[in-house]
């Protein structure tokens, strides 16, 4: 079952949520690891390097994930589950897809303001735009940081939550993020 149903979400769904999930972390990982480095340290590069091309295929697959839920079904909220509960999760969800939105946007906006593009595991470069700001990348660097923070905090909070339904609803909200579920 590749697609989402009205009960379950299908793989593409469930390899994309586990796929970011997983770089998402390992990017936030890897930033924080990146800011004690100094110049002359002998991975500098390198995990720069690494953290903007994840960066790059994040934002791909971000925008992947964006047409495959506009374009598909969404599982309806599981039997049982309040209407409270179901309107602050669906909030939470846009919320993660705002601040993932704004981290890769800034992640660009410090890549690119020296105006030098963005080599992507050395296969292809993502222009710079032709427009700077002063500070630009001491600016978008702030706000990279404290929405990467923000966006960890909300993760956690998601994760909680889906925790929750599991051990304490019973329901099968974690489940069908896991494998796909026959209709009921």
């Amino acid at each position: 079952m590749l697609k989402n149903t009205k009960s379950s979400y299908g793989v593409v769904a469930i390899l994309l949520h586990w796929l970011m999930a997983v770089m998402v972390i390992g990017l936030f990982g890897l930033g924080l690891y990146m800011v004690e480095l100094t110049y002359y340290d002998s991975w500098y590069k390198g995990s720069l390097d690494l953290h903007k091309s994840v960066g790059i295929t994040l934002v791909a697959l971000l925008i992947f994930r964006f047409a495959w839920r506009a374009l598909g079904t969404q599982p309806e909220p599981v039997a049982g589950s309040s209407k409270a509960l179901n309107n602050v999760a669906h909030t939470v969800h846009i919320f993660l897809y705002l601040l993932l939105s704004v981290i890769v946007i800034s992640g660009y906006l410090i890549s690119t303001a020296d105006g030098r593009a963005i080599e992507v595991f050395t296969l292809f470069s993502i222009p710079a735009i032709d427009f700077s700001v002063a500070n630009q990348a001491d600016i978008a660097g702030k706000v990279h940081y404290y929405v990467a923070c923000s966006l960890i905090g909300l993760v956690v909070l998601h994760a909680l939550g889906a925790l929750k339904h599991h051990f304490i609803d019973k329901d099968k909200t974690l489940v069908r993020m896991i494998k796909p579920q026959k209709d009921d």
